[in-house]
């Protein structure tokens, strides 16, 4: 299983060194610009970043310093007939996890049938004791997804995780489009890219349309912010401001007459839709946790009521559990009655005493995770490990088995980047967004390319160096 075997996968090119079709008009015109242009065009990129004010913190690194997310400008190009393969699995996928969530808070079928072992949610910390029973306002609780895709050849796209909980990174990529067209305005009359612009009118369509019905015809949808201090301030605030909506604070708010209102220079207004960008454990001090300062009191017995709709919904972050994942197959059959259309990752549950064998055996070869972890943290990449990182991961494991999965090290597909030494391959994924309603299903086409910038590396994480990349998906 080991990655360094296995033939990657060049987006643009074939293996006998001709530019695939997709890539075809790009590169007639790319062959037909001048290097020291396109670097210049590249710092010029950085600058309106920087203008536009698009930066994140790092949590834990001495003052958690603002940084720029590095912007590589060689777009990532799909073909239409190649998306519109993805996206039918996208759908399957997203449709399976509601169900499972809506199935883990009621009656529990799958645990019933035997096809999800009890101990996967009795013992995690995002299943929620307090929403068994409860609906959300129109049956969703997904409102919006961000899955996690890797490519390892031309008909070859995997699921590496799935984000139900708050995925973020949409900004950057509606930024990266605002950006390149700003930048190569010829190119998007030349090539029919589709469009990623209209994704904040469909949010806050979506959005509204799982509005409680209280809310009559116009329904209020705020951002629900933890403040300047969060990490993703920026895109909370840009969302809001793109959607029209209003973006708050836990302060801003408060319950009034049964409903969460807002406070406003003209008293206090009824909110019917909150997009939160605030964990579960801080929406709400009377049920959660009482330390917090970033939610509402009282707002989760509203809620309860059906007086006002929580997007994502509490609780959905145990689907986002590394250890559910692996059962995600069969969690695609048991809700659909199909077989999944977009594979998995080949998964190993060190709960199992086989597979942590195998893995304590192979740890060289593997990637490791937390069950719970994010971002890029906690994680071990076998291959370019030291012995040191291998023996302390190796403690980790014996003693905490059930806290990690261990996965192959796949040959993530290439894109051309743009370096110091002229056009390189680096390693990429794609996080495509999608929106559900009582509707249907609304998936962005393309979403955000993330790009390892370092050579060799399988980190595309902004949090671990890594950046971003403009996604095209033509309209053939």
């Amino acid at each position: 299983m080991d990655g360094a075997k296995q033939p990657v996968f060049d987006e643009m090119h074939e293996a006998d060194g001709s530019v695939r079709p997709a890539y075809a008009e790009y590169c007639e015109w790319l062959d037909q610009q001048d290097g020291s242009w396109l670097r210049r065009k590249s710092f010029e990129a950085e600058s309106l970043f920087r203008r536009s004010g698009i930066t994140f913190n790092v949590y834990g690194e001495g003052d958690a310093e603002e940084r720029l997310i590095p912007f590589d400008m060689i777009p990532r190009i799909i073909s239409g007939g190649e998306w519109r393969k993805v996206t039918r699995g996208i759908e399957q996928r997203v449709r399976a996890i509601n169900a499972f969530i809506h199935d883990l808070y009621h009656r529990q079928e799958i645990i019933r049938s035997g096809r999800l072992p009890e101990r996967l949610f009795r013992n995690n910390m995002a299943w929620l004791p307090q929403m068994v029973g409860f609906t959300p306002p129109g049956g969703v609780y997904t409102h919006v997804v961000g899955v996690d895709l890797v490519r390892t050849g031309p008909d070859e796209f995997l699921v590496l995780e799935d984000n139900a909980r708050t995925p973020s990174g949409v900004s950057y990529m509606l930024e990266n489009r605002e950006t390149m067209m700003a930048m190569f305005p010829e190119l998007f009359t030349k090539i029919p890219i589709q469009p990623v612009s209209n994704y904040p009118r469909r949010l806050a369509k979506s959005l509204a349309a799982c509005a409680p019905e209280c809310a009559g015809e116009n329904p209020t949808v705020a951002v629900l912010t933890p403040g300047i201090y969060n990490s993703a301030y920026f895109e909370h605030a840009f969302l809001a401001d793109q959607m029209g909506a209003e973006l708050v604070e836990g302060s801003d708010l408060r319950v009034v007459d049964g409903r969460v209102q807002m406070r406003t220079t003209k008293g206090y207004r009824p909110i019917d839709v909150l997009y939160r960008r605030v964990d579960d454990d801080f929406l709400d001090p009377l049920t959660f946790n009482p330390d917090s300062m970033l939610g509402v009191p009282g707002i989760f017995d509203v809620y309860r009521a059906g007086k006002v709709t929580i997007a994502n919904a509490p609780g959905t972050g145990v689907a986002d559990d590394k250890a559910i994942y692996s059962f995600m197959p069969d969690i695609v059959q048991f809700y659909t009655g199909e077989a999944p259309l977009l594979p998995n990752v080949e998964t190993w549950r060190c709960a199992d005493p086989d597979s942590l064998k195998y893995v304590l055996e192979n740890l060289e070869e593997l990637v490791v995770k937390e069950v719970h972890g994010s971002g890029g943290y906690g994680m071990l990449i076998g291959p370019t490990a030291s012995k040191k990182e291998i023996a302390a991961f190796r403690e980790k494991l014996r003693a905490r088995p059930a806290n990690y999965i261990a996965q192959p090290t796949l040959s993530l597909s290439t894109c051309p980047t743009l370096t110091r030494a002229g056009l390189a391959p680096r390693h990429v994924d794609l996080r495509p967004y999608v929106l559900v309603s009582p509707e249907g299903v609304d998936i962005s086409p393309g979403g955000l390319t993330r790009v390892a910038l370092k050579k060799g590396s399988l980190v595309v994480n902004s949090s671990q160096g890594g950046g971003t990349k403009d996604s095209w998906v033509l309209q053939d």
